[in-house]
């Protein structure tokens, strides 16, 4: 029997408020004081991240920021309120019964505690917790559940719960992937597909985390459902930082690496990123262009996130109802 009420928090990584060194260094602080995203000991950590990185790294950031920032705001923030909005209607009218869906980010507003509370102002009697993590890091999806439980902790009552941990390799959100690059290739010929995911420390790996295998078996099944063989395409990692070894290949040397191979034609998208934001508009869509062009590249083009399109409306309804059409 479906619940009269069914409350689903769609969670993002997060946003600035603003493309101002302000803004962005409230949001870095949050950000990077988070144990989950950086496990260093605090008496380590914490020196360097107040006296160096707040320091140096926002103005930085802003400027980056700046250069994807919209009429409607931050594209992460705006993709993932109008994602909300569609995927509530389709999913109300599927169910026939009321769903509200709210957006709640792990860092910055939205804030999952504001989501979660509203979700409570709606009195719903379940909660399915939907983080847009395709693939499962300790980093960010545990993360969300750190936060989702810190704010129950202060609920009298708490409604029934689920949370999903991954979808990597869901038909419906590999069918959604393989449609939207099949959409570009109508109007584009089709080159050569390089899948970029944010990349994490490869001690992270080693501990246990399985984020590197959910990132290539995402691709795998893409490039299967495309048809792509082996020499057409390949997986890389960006967004690292600092001098650690973070998972390889690294997109940025990947990159320069390709013409030199006369692989000059490429395409690029990042599965790990359902809706775009600064490390795929600035990160792949800006910079890796020039970097690929700068190398000796001869066209590059950036394949959208699927954002706020019916594939990804579809895609997320599905996935949902198939879950909790008998919770």
């Amino acid at each position: 029997m479906i619940a009269k009420k069914i409350g689903i928090l769609l969670t993002n990584i997060g946003t600035p408020d603003a493309p101002t060194i302000s803004a962005v260094r409230r949001y870095l602080k949050e950000f990077l004081s988070d144990p989950r995203v950086v496990e260093v000991p605090k008496i380590l950590w914490q020196p360097f991240l107040y006296c160096v990185l707040l320091r140096s790294r926002p103005k930085q950031s802003a400027e980056l920021y700046n250069k994807i920032w919209t009429v409607n705001g931050s594209p992460l923030l705006y993709y993932s309120l109008e994602l909300a909005n569609s995927v509530e209607q389709v999913l109300s009218n599927k169910l026939a019964t009321d769903v509200f869906v709210q957006v709640g980010m792990r860092y910055g507003n939205p804030s999952i505690k504001t989501a979660l509370e509203e979700l409570r102002s709606k009195k719903v009697d379940r909660i399915f917790v939907f983080p847009l993590y395709p693939q499962y890091s300790a980093t960010t999806t545990a993360s969300t559940f750190d936060c989702v439980a810190k704010t129950f902790k202060k609920w009298r009552h708490i409604p029934e719960i689920r949370m999903l941990n991954e979808y990597s390799q869901h038909e419906h959100y590999i069918q959604a992937l393989s449609a939207s690059i099949r959409q570009h290739w109508q109007t584009h010929a089709k080159q050569y597909l390089l899948f970029s995911f944010h990349g994490i420390p490869q001690r992270y790996i080693d501990l246990g985390d399985p984020y590197a295998d959910q990132c290539h078996a995402t691709a795998n099944q893409v490039a299967k459902a495309l048809g792509l063989e082996d020499d057409a395409w390949s997986v890389a990692f960006q967004s690292r930082l600092g001098p650690t070894k973070w998972l390889t290949p690294y997109t940025d040397k990947v990159l320069a690496e390709l013409p030199q191979k006369n692989i000059k034609h490429i395409q690029v998208i990042c599965p790990g990123f359902p809706v775009d934001c600064l490390e795929t508009l600035e990160e792949i869509a800006i910079r890796g262009k020039e970097q690929f062009l700068d190398a000796g590249g001869t066209s590059f083009e950036y394949i959208a996130a699927l954002n706020d399109s019916q594939l990804h409306t579809d895609s997320l309804v599905n996935i949902l109802f198939n879950i909790i059409q008998d919770w």
